[in-house]
């Protein structure tokens, strides 16, 4: 008999796990709000915070509330901007993490220029001579079974801010920003890294090596997921769990949203690729119901407004998603499928996800047999709306059966 688990919210502030038998199916976890099946379940409260942006007035006193100084850049950003009076959050998110270096450099080793006119650029899109710099955020104790959260596109580690203290009361934790992404390398495509699907399978592999954790849990957001069971497929021998929050999972899934191809485009996409409103705060609030706090936008506008390398980085990775992702999507659904895959494998499901549909999503899952976590108050970024209940979802998952 197949169980399905529900999580009811009692007046502890544990939730307790309560097993139920049913007709034969697929194990689901279901998080709602209704409660016509005796439960109360996890629903987070409606919050109404507008994410506002002042334009640049004629008295020059009031500009955008953006995360760098006006003399902050690298000889080649359209944009730029002052920070408001205040902490700034993403230097405070800095702090918190650390540099990790993994991957080798490859090519010439020339100065990078831009892709429009080819002029060299600043040293904050340069990148190291030897092995390129993860910047990553690791928190728990070491010795306890370790969990990787690997952020989506386009994000950054910086998404996994609530997830990352919850968990790491009982679990090794550590966020990092791929390449191309948040405080890591930037490398320009043809100077050491093309951005390409099989490029990103193998940095992860690197990431992972020098992590030097035996066994670890890997959970994975959005249209990176393909990658990392990629990878998985090839060291089944080194994850306790597979966790994919909405991933690409289905043929319909295999193209890019609007909001994403767009900097795939010659030209149009470079510029704006080089614009921070578009290229973080639009993309990230377009797909959900994400409403984002002003201090979170400075830190994912931080890169943009740094380094024009965030731009051109962007516009090459959309460029191999548009390109590689349908079939990437097929080969991760026949992984799935595969009877020689043995890795605990659990799909985690925002449904007011604006991007990636819901048809499908369930009935491949009961044909490949594994768990599936519906979170009907999350969009496409799980992480980002409901971070704390997410963090207990995981824990939950991975506290079953774990190995070090």
């Amino acid at each position: 008999m197949a169980a399905i688990l529900h999580i009811t919210s009692l007046q502890s502030n544990t939730p307790s796990f309560l097993l139920h038998s049913l007709t034969p199916s697929p194990p689901s976890l279901r998080y709602s709000s209704l409660k016509s099946k005796g439960h109360i379940l996890f629903q987070r409260r409606k919050r109404s915070i507008a994410f506002t942006c002042q334009s640049i007035s004629d008295d020059g006193d009031d500009g955008y509330l953006l995360d760098a100084p006006v003399s902050a850049g690298d000889g080649f950003s359209f944009s730029g901007g002052k920070y408001s009076d205040g902490p700034n959050p993403a230097d405070e998110w800095f702090k918190t993490g650390k540099y990790m270096k993994a991957h080798p450099v490859y090519g010439t080793g020339e100065k990078a220029k831009d892709p429009i006119f080819g002029l060299t650029m600043g040293g904050n899109s340069q990148t190291s001579t030897d092995l390129f710099r993860w910047f990553c955020v690791e928190s728990g104790n070491a010795d306890k079974p370790s969990v990787v959260l690997i952020h989506g596109f386009p994000s950054q580690a910086y998404s996994y801010r609530k997830v990352l203290p919850l968990l790491s009361k009982d679990y090794h934790t550590i966020a990092f920003d791929w390449l191309g992404f948040g405080y890591s390398d930037k490398p320009q495509p043809k100077y050491g890294f093309d951005y390409t699907l099989d490029e990103f399978v193998s940095a992860l592999g690197s990431v992972i090596d020098e992590l030097g954790v035996n066994k670890v849990s890997l959970v994975v957001q959005g249209y990176f997921a393909p990658i990392v069971v990629k990878y998985a497929s090839k060291h089944q021998e080194k994850l306790n769990d597979l966790i994919l929050l909405n991933p690409p999972l289905t043929p319909k899934h295999a193209n890019l949203p609007s909001t994403l191809s767009i900097f795939s485009n010659f030209l149009l996409g470079e510029i704006f690729s080089q614009d921070p409103l578009r290229a973080s705060d639009k993309t990230l609030t377009s797909c959900g119901p994400y409403k984002m706090k002003e201090d979170d936008a400075m830190v994912y506008r931080r890169p943009y407004l740094t380094s024009g390398s965030s731009g051109f980085a962007l516009n090459a990775i959309s460029r191999s998603m548009k390109k590689e992702l349908k079939n990437y999507v097929e080969e991760m659904r026949k992984i799935l499928m595969d009877d020689d895959w043995k890795v605990k494998t659990s799909i985690c499901w925002g449904q007011r996800d604006r991007w990636l549909d819901f048809d499908g999503v369930e009935d491949f899952c009961t044909a490949s047999k594994h768990r599936l976590v519906e979170l009907p108050m999350a969009g496409h970024h799980v992480q980002e709306d409901l971070g704390e209940e997410l963090a207990t979802v995981i824990a939950g998952l991975v506290s079953r059966k774990v190995r070090i």
